[in-house]
């Protein structure tokens, strides 16, 4: 039976890939070519990407590699991501939901760099929010929950009182870490349990109450 929940928040801290764009086509072309570069199995090395900076899957994969080679890497991967958009295309109903919070709160909190969440979004088709946490920006990659920590301290709110959207194993992580609620979207949150799922952003509506509460309803 279909069943709802209603989540009630002050602000958003929202993950860009798997949450807002699907950008899946890309990250598998590109992280399969580079397992089978390394010599490391395509397929696992997928199970690890998802959420994380490049160069902290890097290090994951290749524990006994130098920091600083990982870094030189990464940065190529993130060229290479930026200029490849086949496929990117928007989460089921991330139109309308984003159209539903342009006057909320909300902020962008990705592991992807300045320029890969700026052609991202474009590629989606989707308005890139003013308040954002970028690569750039921290210090240390999802699953540390620095990310979402400068997310809600930018837009002035306590992380207990925002609702991160993620979709990976390392961003729920990130987000419960920081205090923040958690609502899954897509079927790598399924399995994570976090304070609510949804398979897309079709399931999820947004009112704001007379009173100025945020309330998020969630349909799965």
């Amino acid at each position: 039976m279909p069943s709802s929940k209603t989540i009630v928040c002050k602000a958003f801290l929202l993950d860009m890939d798997g949450t807002l764009v699907n950008s899946d086509a890309v990250v598998e072309r590109v992280w399969h070519r580079w397992a089978l570069e390394h010599d490391l199995d395509p397929v696992a090395t997928l199970t690890v990407v998802h959420g994380r900076q490049g160069h902290a899957t890097m290090a994951a994969l290749l524990p006994d590699r130098p920091a600083e080679e990982n870094y030189a890497e990464n940065r190529l991967m993130l060229a290479m991501e930026t200029a490849d958009m086949e496929g990117v295309v928007p989460i089921l109903g991330a139109p309308a939901f984003m159209a539903a919070i342009a006057a909320l709160p909300h902020a962008l909190v990705t592991s992807a760099d300045e320029a890969l969440a700026q052609s991202r979004m474009t590629a989606a088709g989707l308005p890139m929010p003013v308040v954002r946490v970028t690569a750039e920006g921290v210090g240390a990659s999802k699953p540390h929950p620095e990310g979402f920590l400068k997310g809600a301290a930018e837009l002035g709110f306590d992380p207990a009182d925002c609702l991160a959207l993620e979709d990976s194993e390392a961003g729920v992580a990130a987000a419960r870490a920081a205090g923040a609620q958690v609502l899954g979207i897509g079927p790598r949150a399924a399995t994570l349990s976090p304070d609510a799922h949804a398979s897309d952003l079709t399931q999820v509506g947004v009112e704001v109450s007379p009173e100025g509460e945020i309330r998020v309803h969630v349909r799965s």
